[in-house]
């Protein structure tokens, strides 16, 4: 589905920020795994979320879905899949962190995916699994889904280097329902706050782990995740397209529903975006940005990938260069979204270029972009990127297929009408 988005002299008003896909992926897979019923409130719902859900439905959970909660009826550990392939649609985050409680049970499971789910690595974290017990086989091309996966996890030790954080959080996810004791060596370790947001929910659930200084990691065997009745807070992923649509185009906006006490990565965007020139306020749970002129910065985006897309758009409407560095993990995610912003903004007059592990903007504040006819190649977070970018373009921009959005933020282009002035 195309869609076509306008210059607009301005943005105003506020909005509430959806729910974190993070933090609700992490609620239903501790809620599967659990004795009991919880109770997820608010939780996002989107295609992402609901991969999520099947698959911890598959693993033997049972899920009522209301209008703001879902309900879930957990395992106790105790896996008796009643399929055995699990499809994750392109829900990475679930491929990675489900595979590892896939393998606490007895019954081999194959996890497979859409075509971009098809090409991300995850040799590694089957390696790992394979140390503690597991029986793996890779089906795919070069080291990629779909794979399937045995067990029972038995313990033991493993290294693990860990370009995308979801595999070290996969393994604290299940180590502490094994039997036997792990020990995790990380040599390397990118998107440190997402590991950061794993352990507060182990510690939330009282889980014993030691770690020095998310180098080494010993998890005692042996535990259990307690039922929980939690609620997920606003996604500082989902705001980041708001904040930078505010910086860009000179406008003042509310975002609700956002917490800086929050342990999402994330949020470091409003800290960036200060740095750039804006004006913030920061509440309990309000975010209020006031775009003014931007200046060109250096920023390391090691621990927040996810906020790349975005931040290159914003360079482009700054005033000097602007180096995103230090994430060469943002090329495995949905797609190169090293390459794929480089392309596209290039399409609309951008000066871009490209590093193995960021991008270099030259922006020149007062000189716009040009819409253009732009691809978001399936990506959510980039057609998110490019429809901001439109908003402070001369002339329209057409992205040629949006429909990818519904992966994390199904009502994004709703919001995002609501605060255009007329």
């Amino acid at each position: 589905m195309k869609q076509t988005i306008f210059p607009v002299k301005s943005l105003a008003g506020e909005i509430i920020i959806p729910s974190s896909k993070s933090h609700t992926i992490r609620a239903l897979l501790i809620a599967a795994m659990a004795k009991g019923e919880s109770t997820i409130i608010n939780p996002l719902d989107s295609a992402d979320t609901r991969s999520c859900l099947e698959a911890i439905s598959i693993l033997g959970a049972e899920i009522k879905t209301q209008d703001d909660r879902w309900i879930v009826k957990g395992t106790g550990g105790n896996i008796l899949p009643i399929v055995d392939i699990i499809d994750v649609g392109n829900s990475g985050t679930t491929l990675y962190l489900a595979a590892g409680l896939a393998a606490l049970g007895r019954n081999k499971i194959t996890f497979t995916g859409d075509d971009q789910i098809k090409s991300r690595p995850v040799e590694n974290l089957l390696n790992s699994l394979k140390d503690l017990g597991a029986d793996v086989s890779v089906l795919g091309k070069n080291g990629c889904p779909p794979f399937s996966i045995q067990g029972p996890l038995t313990g033991g030790k493993t290294s693990i280097e860990c370009p995308t954080s979801q595999y070290l959080s996969s393994l604290l996810l299940c180590t502490p329902l094994i039997n036997g004791n792990t020990e995790i060596k990380v040599p390397l370790l990118r998107e440190k706050p997402y590991v950061e947001m794993t352990l507060k929910w182990l510690n939330d659930q009282f889980i014993m782990y030691d770690t020095t200084d998310f180098k080494d990691f010993f998890i005692p065997g042996g535990q259990k995740f307690e039922a929980i009745e939690k609620q997920v807070p606003g996604d500082f992923s989902s705001a980041t397209f708001f904040l930078c649509a505010a910086a860009i185009t000179g406008s003042t906006i509310t975002l609700q529903g956002l917490n800086m006490a929050d342990s999402q990565g994330d949020k470091a965007v409003v800290y960036m975006l200060k740095e750039m020139g804006c004006h913030i306020e920061i509440g309990i749970d309000y975010i209020k940005i006031e775009g003014r002129p931007l200046k060109g910065c250096d920023f390391d985006l090691n621990d927040t990938p996810d906020a790349l897309p975005a931040l290159a758009v914003t360079a482009c409407f700054a005033e000097g260069e602007t180096r995103l560095f230090n994430v060469p993990q943002a090329r495995l995610k949905e797609t190169d979204r090293i390459s794929v912003m480089k392309k596209e903004l290039e399409k609309m007059g951008a000066n871009i270029k490209e590093l193995e592990d960021g991008l270099v903007i030259q922006g020149t504040r007062g000189k716009t972009l040009k819409g253009k006819e732009v691809s978001g190649h399936g990506d959510h977070r980039v057609i998110m990127a490019l429809a901001i970018a439109a908003l402070a373009s001369k002339e329209e921009t057409t992205i040629d297929d949006i429909s990818a959005v519904s992966i994390t933020f199904p009502n994004f282009f709703e919001l995002l009408s609501q605060i255009i002035t007329k």
